[in-house]
């Protein structure tokens, strides 16, 4: 017998794997502006898959995370046979169920993005004032911890650190801060070594038994932006092995930003299949040959 769906998201299914886990399922679906694509990207779930399980080894030293095992044969004697979930091998991961907090937990050492369009407006990033001139692209002075709402419906929206305090309490709020730095510092670095900027990324955590822990997806091209170190000139969107091409194209079409979403061209498909494959081989070193997946 399948476990349960619990919840189907934009991009994960969570299903039931006993009192204590979940079994979360990263699809090959793609989303931009909260909207999800008709098409999905092929190989996309095996490599958010892949790199999380990946940053759950490289930082578990840093703060204690909820990851059991992605080793398909570890998840069948947990959960049961799979086929009747389909192909899910190398896209799903056994996790310790978790309190999940009400914050997406950005750090931004870059500036793009959301941040980029709030400093041309107010010349800050999350509240917080930034040195004048800086252009798109431009290094921040320091990583800087940027609190978002989550939003079950509509979008999320940026906050500073004293409104993070207002819903989780300061104490969590202090504590999340200094997790996310030290984990975004900890991949930055590797990601330097293979050559890459990470220029911001996307956290997740809860509590298990009153403790702080990381959850959900880890430096994925999903929730992160990468880009080529000797590509970048600021003042201009640099080539990026995530998902902001895909974006750019997006904005670039007659949409509103409403569903349904354009149709995505198979050039787009292909190259952003390509980019997130890429991804994870430069930053791991790893083959994606070798990750778990169907024979």
């Amino acid at each position: 017998m399948a476990p349960r769906l619990l919840r189907s998201g934009k991009v994960r299914e969570l299903y039931d794997a006993g009192p204590e886990t979940l079994l979360m399922v990263a699809s090959d679906r793609v989303s931009a502006f909260d909207v999800v694509f008709a098409e999905p990207i092929p190989e996309k779930g095996r490599v958010l898959t892949a790199m999380s399980a990946f940053w759950y080894e490289e930082t578990g030293d840093i703060v204690e995370n909820s990851f059991i095992s992605a080793d398909p044969s570890e998840i069948a004697d947990a959960v049961g046979d799979l086929a009747a979930l389909g192909g899910v091998a190398g896209r799903a991961m056994l996790v310790r169920r978790a309190e999940m907090l009400p914050l997406e937990c950005i750090v931004r050492g870059y500036l793009a993005g959301q941040a980029f369009t709030e400093y041309e407006a107010t010349g800050t990033v999350h509240g917080v004032p930034m040195p004048t001139g800086l252009k798109l692209a431009d290094r921040l002075p320091e990583p800087i911890f940027g609190p978002s709402t989550k939003a079950d419906v509509g979008h999320d929206v940026n906050i500073d650190l004293a409104a993070a305090a207002e819903i989780v309490g300061a104490a969590t709020a202090a504590e999340l801060s200094e997790a996310c730095l030290a984990l975004y510092r900890r991949a930055s670095a590797r990601a330097a070594e293979s050559g890459l900027i990470l220029a911001d990324t996307k956290f997740e955590f809860g509590r298990i038994g009153g403790r702080l822990v990381l959850c959900d997806e880890v430096v994925t091209p999903d929730s992160s932006r990468l880009w080529p170190a000797d590509a970048v000139v600021p003042g201009s969107t640099p080539p990026a092995f995530d998902k902001q091409p895909l974006r750019d194209w997006a904005s670039g079409q007659d949409w509103d930003r409403s569903p349904p979403a354009p149709a995505l061209p198979t050039e787009v498909i292909e190259a952003t299949s390509a980019r997130y494959i890429a991804a994870y081989e430069g930053v791991t070193g790893r083959s994606f040959a070798d990750w778990y997946g169907p024979a």
